[in-house]
């Protein structure tokens, strides 16, 4: 069974198979790995030996074995006249004689001679391990040509268990390829002996700034021009409530100073999302704390603005449909924006579904866009999937989950939700927090902790782990997180675990996980670790951040690679300013790669873009700056950029045809070394 690709969203099919096995198989040649690469050795049925013709789906097709080749006497010619669905592949077979075997970890260059007359084509990758064949990624979609072209990219690392893959280039549009002359070879530049055995080169290491943050840092958001907006408003403090006294504060942490912003509205647990343009959508917020008589709780506002980083305003867009206490924010592959949750001016649930049009600069009105009517909670996270819809994760804020199974696959163009199975203690997963893994296009998501606030039970230490790209997708249980300690260091007993974690992703394609507390609002829990998409497994032991970060805690990436902690609001109304920054250990292991230059930092999707690097390195990726509050932040994203080497320490990043996979707007690109040392990044912008 193959998939369809996933970067032209098409649906799961049946594979089918035209070859027949080769009899005599044909000899590599020197390093690469790639049986009869020059297509000419036939096969019992004409075929070129140890390919195949493959593929799914309503076309009218014809494969030829073609005299016009790049070399020698034969290339192979997919010629699709007509395509309902579907695709047609040139592929190596996936018999173990044929197919190239690999070494886990390991990176690959691999290239093809092609023509094409349409776009829609892309080298496609998949992967052997003890369950069998599985679809792995595209690696880079190839321009129209009439005269023969090389195509060179580079794999991500080989997943563990892995022991063989095919590859080849599929066609999914009406025109014809013709493909020729294929290479693999293994690229992987040995790993050198790890500087030292212990110490921050293993841990990392936490630095407290001798400084505090001027505001009751709530919401935090990374700008594009590298600094942090700090949100506040009121606070969580009723007194500067009612005193009108709302704060928002711009942190620049290469100069450790802090701009004051005019704050219009109490934007105290409103949500936050970067649109295409760098501007930040701030929507609802705090109208009104509690009542002391009981007779109403927090009510949210309708209000909007936009942040400009270029002046440090706020501009008021027209208001939303509802009032919105702690609602979500997803950014979607157009630019807009779509949000649900948080409570009503009146104090109950909001039931609206709202959509910010970026074309438009407007919130849309309820008819404008398809209603579920249903309510989500408070601050659900809702991740934007590669063919369009929205995973509500069960992560969120306050109290239960959702009815049924508390996770959800939603189809917001037509109001559809299925419920996704698995997730477990759904009812306590208040403030756990989920991410998308690295890198974005594997389509899996990790949802780590949790607690509950009105039961109020120790916080558990289950994390859960979904393979979206399944047709029918469904958790499954991943590893327990690390044991942690106490705050007078003693370590915690049994299954006791956090709520209000952070996950922060990291461009070594890693995940630290870091903060939260055993209760609501107390017990705060000292523990870090690295959690590693690529094995499912956590590294304990990580160095913890000196102060406590339990409830309206935050973290987040900073462009150098480390990472940035705030806020700390106990049960007793008081709130932590303290500012810490964490060197993750792949900042203790030597000197750092280099982007020496980029052709350009406005990149389109589907484009090669050319960079310049110092020195080796084995991946790339664009990471999504953090918009995040209460464990949340749903547009977290990593997006592997495959590698076309070219001589002089130049690259060719192959960026993603699907803008569901990187939503438009600003990036901070990243190389890595052998050593799973990072660049600085510099900023991109996708549009």
């Amino acid at each position: 069974m193959r998939r369809a690709r996933p970067a032209a969203l098409l649906a799961a099919a049946t594979l089918t198979t035209l070859a027949v096995l080769p009899g005599a198989l044909p000899v590599a040649a020197a390093d690469n790995l790639v049986l009869n690469a020059s297509l000419e050795t036939l096969d019992a049925g004409g075929f070129p030996a140890c390919f195949e013709q493959s593929g799914w789906g309503d076309n009218d097709f014809a494969f030829t074995v073609t005299s016009d080749a790049h070399s020698g006497s034969r290339a192979v010619a997919i010629d699709i006249t007509r395509i309902a669905s579907g695709d047609r592949k040139t592929m190596m077979l996936e018999a173990s004689s044929c197919a190239p075997a690999v070494t886990p970890g390991h990176q690959y260059d691999l290239s093809v001679w092609y023509k094409t007359s349409t776009p829609n084509t892309v080298i496609t990758m998949f992967r052997h391990d003890a369950a069998g064949w599985h679809y792995w990624t595209d690696l880079s979609a190839l321009p129209v040509t009439a005269t023969w072209q090389q195509a060179t990219v580079r794999t991500p690392e080989v997943p563990p268990d892995t022991d063989r893959i095919t590859w080849g280039v599929t066609v999914y549009g009406v025109g014809t390829l013709v493909t020729d002359d294929y290479a693999m070879v293994d690229a992987t530049v040995p790993e050198p002996e790890p500087p030292c055995s212990s110490g921050p080169c293993q841990t990392g290491s936490w630095e407290v700034l001798s400084y505090p943050s001027p505001v009751r840092a709530i919401h935090t958001v990374l700008l594009h021009n590298g600094k942090v907006l700090l949100i506040a408003g009121s606070g969580n403090d009723p007194d500067a409530f009612a005193a009108g006294t709302f704060t928002t504060s711009v942190f620049d942490p290469a100069t450790g100073t802090f701009t004051d912003v005019p704050t219009p509205d109490d934007l105290f647990c409103a949500g936050h999302v970067q649109l295409p343009d760098g501007k930040v959508l701030v929507m609802g917020g705090n109208k009104d704390y509690p009542a002391a008589d009981g007779s109403h709780g927090y009510k949210g506002l309708k209000v909007s603005y936009l942040f400009d980083p270029a002046t440090n305003t706020y501009q008021a867009t027209n208001d939303m449909n509802d009032g919105h206490w702690y609602p979500s924010a997803t950014v979607l592959g157009n630019g807009d924006v779509f949000s649900v949750g948080g409570l009503k001016e009146d104090s109950s649930g909001s039931v609206a579904t709202e959509l910010w049009s970026t074309a438009e600069n407007r919130w849309k009105a309820l008819w404008e866009v398809p209603q579920t009517w249903r309510f989500w909670g408070l601050y659900p996270a809702m991740i934007l999937l590669q063919d369009g819809r929205l995973f509500y994760t069960g992560s969120h804020v306050f109290g239960n989950g959702t009815p049924g199974t508390g996770a959800s696959l939603y189809d917001w163009t037509t109001g559809t939700v299925t419920d996704v199975t698995g997730l477990r203690r759904k009812d306590e997963r208040d403030q756990s927090m989920s991410v998308l893994l690295p890198p974005a296009q594997d389509q899996r998501v990790i949802t780590i902790g949790g607690g509950n606030i009105e039961t109020n039970v120790d916080a558990h230490r289950l994390t859960d782990i979904i393979d979206l790209k399944e047709p029918t997708p469904a958790y499954t249980p991943g590893p327990d997180l690390p044991q942690g300690h106490n705050h007078d260091n003693t370590p915690q007993t049994g299954d006791q675990g956090k709520m209000y974690v952070s996950a922060v992703l990291l461009p070594d394609g890693k995940v630290l996980e870091t903060g939260g507390g055993l209760h609501n609002r107390a017990d705060p829990v000292y523990e870090a670790s690295m959690f590693d998409p690529q094995t499912d497994t956590y590294t304990p032991g990580m160095a913890t951040d000196p102060v406590p970060r339990t409830y309206h805690s935050s973290a987040l990436l900073l462009p150098d690679g480390r990472v940035m902690a705030v806020g700390d609001n106990p049960g007793n109304g008081t709130f932590d300013p303290r500012i810490s920054l964490y060197s993750p250990p792949y900042l203790f292991k030597g000197a750092r790669p280099e982007i020496v230059s980029l052709t350009s930092t406005s990149w389109t999707y589907g484009a090669a873009q050319r960079i310049t690097v110092g020195g080796p390195v084995v991946k790339a990726s664009l990471i999504r700056p953090a918009a995040v509050t209460h464990s949340s932040d749903p547009n977290q994203r990593y997006v592997d950029l495959p590698l076309s080497v070219l001589p002089g320490n130049e690259l060719d990043l192959n960026v993603t045809t699907n803008p569901n996979l990187a939503p438009p707007g600003w990036y901070m690109l990243t190389v890595v070394d052998a050593a799973g040392v990072p660049s600085i990044a510099k900023w991109v912008h996708l549009s």
